[in-house]
């Protein structure tokens, strides 16, 4: 793509979501056209008095011709893309050094720079957000001296709904790439519903990307594990519901609400995609904190032409960690696990047995794994447990949990609970 194209489109689609405008760290001269760096001026100006820029709000405080026109102004939303926009971002960023740079070799030849001089300019180019960035520890160490003198504030992260499984990880903490590996039917999704559910009530924004299943089919399931109703009579509720299930129907719609779950259900996403649609939701909720949810990692679908699938995997997987500290908040992914489990008599997974696995057990800073006994050992009565193995903690400790799973409902909760609310009803 050209970068007249690229610069079209990102300034199209700041138009149609105006976060991108302050949110990008684009500046004025990175634009190489003219027109386009006056609009994008006009844009930020707009942004900075907390005001909507659009068509109208644009030609209210500039020219038209100063905007190329109104028919040109009107024209460049239909080049928006959302979704690529860090990707067009990044082709006028690269164009624009690498125009500054044949710039500054030829200054530097005509002045006579020396090689640090020169050195020094092509730095510049760099990220400009590195010349906010606070390097030095000395306001971090003056925080720090009343510390062993003041009670522990202790860094309570967003709660996974299991009292158990917070007591190893402190609840899932920001910035943290969280891997959640299993075979086919041992409860994946089920257990990303139980964490997303409860992080909503608990206040966070819980935003879900649902590679593989359906809007509806995740609606279906948030449902049974927020009433405790059996996912067979959810298939019709009119005929196999209960009155009193009936009764309740409402009151769980109500429930089901109050944790502010967003779902995107498009498959064969990139990263980029899920950072655009991540970053508009966040902009749009910013009263809460969000965590990001991602069923499942292996059908991410790669940037550009990465190689084999270990390659891509690798990625996508550095990408989302990236992902995790830019929007500083828990990012959770579910895995695949390979059939060398299915090969040996123990069939608890190991980290070597995570799929295609590239990066994955460097980049994750925490690895869980889930196991049913009863998948593999057939009993006359089911032990409704789900066994959640903590094998990688960057920042804490490792370890093996026991909840209850009710695979009728989708529900988990602690064992000592006794039974989940809905227990198969």
């Amino acid at each position: 793509m050209s970068s007249e194209l690229a610069e079209k489109s990102v300034i199209g689609s700041m138009l149609k979501e105006n976060h991108f405008i302050l949110d990008s760290g684009m500046q004025a001269e990175y634009f190489q056209s003219h027109i386009h760096r006056i609009i994008f001026s006009a844009m930020r100006e707009l942004a900075g008095m907390n005001k909507v820029a659009d068509y109208i709000t644009l030609l209210t405080i500039r020219e038209p011709a100063r905007l190329g026109g109104a028919n040109y102004l009107a024209e460049l939303k239909n080049f928006a893309h959302p979704a690529r926009f860090d990707e067009y971002k990044e082709i006028i960023v690269n164009k624009w050094q690498e125009i500054e740079k044949a710039r500054l070799l030829q200054l530097a030849q005509h002045d006579n720079w020396s090689i640090p001089e020169i050195q020094q300019s092509f730095d510049s180019l760099q990220d400009d957000n590195t010349a906010s960035m606070e390097t030095s520890l000395k306001n971090e160490l003056i925080k720090q001296y009343e510390r062993p003198f003041e009670p522990l504030d202790e860094n309570i992260g967003t709660t996974t709904g299991l009292a158990v499984l917070d007591g190893i990880l402190n609840g899932f903490q920001d910035s943290e790439f969280i891997v959640v590996a299993a075979r086919p039917s041992m409860g994946k999704t089920d257990t990303l519903n139980h964490f997303s559910l409860n992080a909503g009530w608990a206040g966070h924004l819980p935003i879900i990307f649902s590679l593989e299943m359906s809007r509806k089919s995740m609606i279906d399931r948030l449902i049974a594990a927020t009433a405790g109703y059996s996912r067979l009579r959810m298939r019709n509720p009119y005929r196999h519901f209960t009155d009193k299930q009936k009764e309740d129907w409402g009151t769980a719609m109500h429930r089901l609400d109050e944790s502010n779950i967003h779902i995107d259900d498009r498959s064969a996403l990139k990263v980029s995609q899920i950072k655009a649609t991540a970053r508009k939701i966040i902009k749009e909720n910013s009263d809460k904190h969000p965590i990001i949810f991602i069923d499942y990692l292996q059908i991410i679908r790669p940037d550009g032409n990465p190689g084999n699938q270990m390659q891509s995997i690798g990625q996508i997987s550095a990408d989302l960690k990236n992902m995790a500290k830019e929007f500083n908040c828990p990012v959770v992914v579910l895995s695949q696990l390979s059939r060398a489990v299915e090969q040996r008599q123990d069939k608890r997974p190991l980290m070597s047995d995570l799929r295609d696995s590239g990066n994955i057990e460097q980049d994750a800073d925490v690895a869980a794994f889930l196991y049913r006994d009863d998948y593999y050992h057939k009993r006359s009565t089911p032990t409704d447990e789900l066994e959640i193995e903590i094998t990688k903690h960057r920042n804490g400790p490792t370890g093996r949990v026991t909840v209850t799973y009710i695979k009728e409902t989708g529900e988990l909760c602690d064992i000592e609970q006794k039974k989940c609310k809905g227990s198969g009803a």
